[in-house]
C-alpha cells in the first residue's frame, strides 16, 4: 500500500496541502466539516434507503467514504459518500441479485477503479460529451423520483423491470395514497424550497426531516419510519469472505462495470468542478485509486458503493474548507450522530426521506445546460440528452452511456464530414502579383485545390467528388494547410488519386501539411509516391518552383497545347527574389 501511494505521489500531495497549516485553518476545516455533516446526514439516510439497502447502510457508507476516500483522494476538497446517481443503479442490481450481489459487485468495481488509477487512465474517463452527461443525469433524476413514489404516497406497489415500466404502472393503475405520508413529504419539500430563501446557512433538508418527524410523533401518525439504526459502523448484515458466491462472479461483471463506470465518471467530474471552483490541483488517477480502495472496503462493513458527491463537495468549498480534514471531520460527525442519536434517527418517516429525494432529483437536472441547448436550438445536443435520458431510465447505466456515446459519435462524424470542403481554382495571377511576383499570365495546366477539414472515412466521398475534374489538368497543387488529420481511408483515397493522375502523365504536389498529416504521409508511403521534392511549405511556393523546373526541363502540357509557359518564363526572369511567402 505504501509503495502504491508513493508511486501516485500522495505523500507529496499531503505535504503541499498541509504546508503552513495552523489553528486558524483547522477551525475552518472543523466548521466546514460540521456543515457538510449536517447537509450530508439526511442525504446519507435517504440514499441508503434508495439504494435498496437501509438508512444504516447509507450512514456507514458516508462515514467510511469520508474517512478512507476523503483521506486518500486526489483533491483536498472532495467529499464522497452515497449519491443519488449511484443509488439509482443499485436499486436495480439489488432487485436482481440482492444485497449480496450489490456488495460483491461493489468490491469488483473498486478493483476496476483501482486498476484504472494505477494504469493512469483517469483523464480518459472524462471524455464524455456534455449532452450525454446531462441526459444521463436527467435519467438518474427520473429513476430516483419514481423510486420514491411508494414512500411519498405511503403505498406498496409491485416491482417492475425498469423505471419506465414502474412509472407506467402508476399511470395505468393509480394507487390510493396515504394522506399522512403525503403530508409529511410535502412538509419536507416546502421546507427545502422555502427556507433557503431566508436562512441559507441552515441545512433545509435537515430542518425538514426534524419538523416532519416531530409532527408525525406529536400527532401519532401511523407512517413507516427508518427503523432501528445500529450504534456501530460494523453492521450485522455485511459482506464476508465466506459469503462471497465465488461461482456466480461472472454474473456480476456487468453490474460491477456499471458501478465502476459511474463511480469513475461522477468522481472525476466532481473533481474537475471542485478544481475550477477552488483553483486547487486535482489528480484524477489518485482519486480513482482512492475510490477503488474505499469501495473494496465499504461492503465488508455493510455499506453500499460510494462516489464523490458534487452537492456535498460544493458545500465544503462554500463553507471555506481548506484541506481533506473537512471530509474527515464530516465523517467523524456522522459517526457521532450514529452513536449518540441512533434512536432519534430511527424515528424519521420514510415519506420525509422521500421528500428529500424528490427535491434532490429535481435539483440534479442540469437545467441551465438544458435551457442553453433549447434556447440556442442546438438540435443534435437536445437529441443526445433525450435519448440518453430515456435509455438511462429504461435500461442500465452501461447501455445508456454506450447509446449516448454512439449517438454523439454519429453526430460528430456527420458534422466533421460536413465541415470538410474542397475549393478548386486555377492559378490567380493577381494573387501572385500581390505577393511580389511580376506575372501577367500563368499556365492553365496548373490547378490548385484547397482542402479544409479532416480527411477521414466520413468525408472521403466529398473529396473524391471534388477531384472529379482533376483529369483536365496536368499539374495538381493540393493545399492541405486546413487539414488537421487524415485517417487510413483518407490516405488510401489520396493514393488512388495520385496513382491515377501519374498514370495520365500528370504531376501531383502537396503543400502546407500539418505535422500529424506529414507523419501519416510518411507512414503510408505517400511521401515516397509523390516525391519529397513535391511537398512544399505553401501553395505559392509550389506554383513558382514547379514552373521554374519547367523553365529548365520544359512543360509536357504546353509543348502539346501551345507556348503559354513562355509568358511565365519572361515574368519569372523579371521577378524579384523573395523568401517563400505565406500560403494562398
Amino acid at each position: 500500500m505504501g509503495a502504491m501511494l508513493n508511486r501516485l505521489g500522495l505523500p507529496g500531495l499531503w505535504r503541499r496541502e498541509f504546508a503552513g497549516y495552523n489553528r486558524s485553518l483547522f477551525q475552518r476545516d472543523l466548521l466546514a466539516g460540521l456543515t457538510v455533516a449536517a447537509v450530508g446526514l439526511p442525504l446519507a439516510l435517504a440514499f441508503g434507503v434508495a439504494s435498496g439497502a437501509d438508512a444504516a447502510a447509507g450512514l456507514v457508507t458516508a462515514i467510511l467514504a469520508g474517512l478512507i476516500i476523503g483521506g486518500l483522494g486526489g483533491g483536498s476538497f472532495q467529499i464522497s459518500g452515497p449519491t443519488g446517481a449511484m443509488s439509482a443503479i443499485l436499486i436495480a442490481i439489488a432487485q436482481t441479485y440482492g444485497l449480496m450481489g450489490v456488495w460483491v459487485a461493489c468490491v469488483m468495481a473498486g478493483a476496476l477503479m483501482l486498476l484504472l488509477g494505477l494504469l493512469k487512465l483517469g483523464r480518459y474517463i472524462a471524455f464524455i460529451p456534455s449532452p450525454v452527461i446531462t441526459g444521463f443525469t436527467s435519467g438518474i433524476a427520473i429513476i430516483i423520483a419514481v423510486g420514491q413514489l411508494d414512500n411519498v404516497l405511503g403505498v406498496k406497489t409491485e416491482a417492475a423491470e425498469n423505471t419506465m415500466l414502474k412509472l407506467w404502472g402508476y399511470l395505468a393503475h393509480p394507487p390510493t395514497p396515504h394522506w399522512e405520508s403525503m403530508a409529511l413529504a410535502v412538509i419536507v419539500i416546502a421546507t427545502m424550497l422555502i427556507l433557503p430563501r431566508f436562512l441559507k446557512s441552515i441545512p433545509a433538508s435537515l430542518v425538514g426531516l426534524i419538523l416532519a418527524s416531530l409532527i408525525a410523533a406529536g400527532l401519532h401518525w401511523d407512517v413507516a419510519t427508518i427503523g432501528s439504526i445500529p450504534q456501530t459502523i460494523l453492521l450485522e448484515h455485511r459482506l464476508s469472505f465466506a459469503s462471497i458466491p465465488w461461482g456466480d462472479l461472472s454474473d456480476l461483471i456487468a453490474p460491477a462495470i456499471s458501478i465502476a463506470a459511474l463511480g469513475a465518471i461522477e468522481s472525476l467530474l466532481c473533481g474537475t468542478v471542485g478544481a475550477t471552483m477552488t483553483g486547487k490541483p486535482f489528480d484524477s488517477n489518485t482519486e480513482l485509486v482512492a475510490q477503488g480502495i474505499g469501495n473494496m472496503i465499504i461492503p465488508f462493513f455493510g455499506g453500499v458503493p460510494a462516489t464523490a458527491a458534487i452537492a456535498r463537495t460544493s458545500v465544503a468549498i462554500k463553507s471555506n474548507g481548506v484541506t481533506r480534514l473537512t471530509s474527515i471531520v464530516h465523517a467523524v460527525a456522522l459517526l457521532l450522530s450514529a452513536l449518540l442519536m441512533a434512536p432519534l434517527i430511527g424515528r424519521v418517516p420514510l415519506a420525509a426521506l422521500g421528500g428529500v429525494l424528490l427535491v434532490t432529483a429535481w435539483r440534479m437536472n442540469e437545467w441551465e445546460t438544458i435551457h442553453f441547448y433549447w434556447h440556442t436550438k442546438i438540435r443534435h445536443a437536445l437529441v443526445g440528452i433525450v435519448v440518453t435520458m430515456i435509455a438511462t431510465a429504461a435500461l442500465d447505466l452501461t447501455q445508456a452511456i454506450l447509446i449516448g456515446l454512439t449517438i454523439s459519435a454519429i453526430i460528430y462524424i456527420r458534422q466533421s464530414a460536413q465541415s470538410t470542403a474542397v475549393a478548386s481554382e486555377p492559378v490567380d495571377t493577381s494573387k501572385l502579383r500581390a505577393q511580389g511576383y511580376n506575372i501577367e499570365e500563368y499556365c492553365p495546366a496548373v490547378h490548385v485545390y484547397y482542402l479544409t477539414g479532416p480527411v477521414f472515412f466520413g468525408s472521403v466521398h466529398i473529396i473524391m467528388e471534388a477531384f472529379g475534374n482533376a483529369k483536365q489538368y496536368h499539374t495538381l497543387v493540393i493545399s492541405m494547410r486546413g487539414v488537421p488529420l487524415i485517417d487510413a481511408m483518407g490516405v488510401k483515397a489520396l493514393r488512388e488519386l495520385i496513382e491515377e493522375h501519374h498514370a495520365r502523365g500528370g504531376v501531383v504536389a502537396f503543400s502546407g501539411l500539418q505535422p500529424t498529416v506529414r507523419e501519416m504521409f510518411a507512414r503510408a508511403g505517400l511521401t515516397d509516391l509523390v516525391g519529397e521534392q513535391q511537398i512544399y511549405w505553401s501553395a505559392i511556393e509550389a506554383i513558382i518552383q514547379l514552373h521554374e523546373r519547367r523553365e529548365i526541363h520544359g512543360c509536357p502540357h504546353c509543348d502539346a497545347h501551345g507556348d503559354n509557359c513562355s509568358v511565365l518564363r519572361a515574368a519569372l526572369a523579371r521577378r524579384e527574389m523573395n523568401p517563400p511567402p505565406a500560403d494562398l
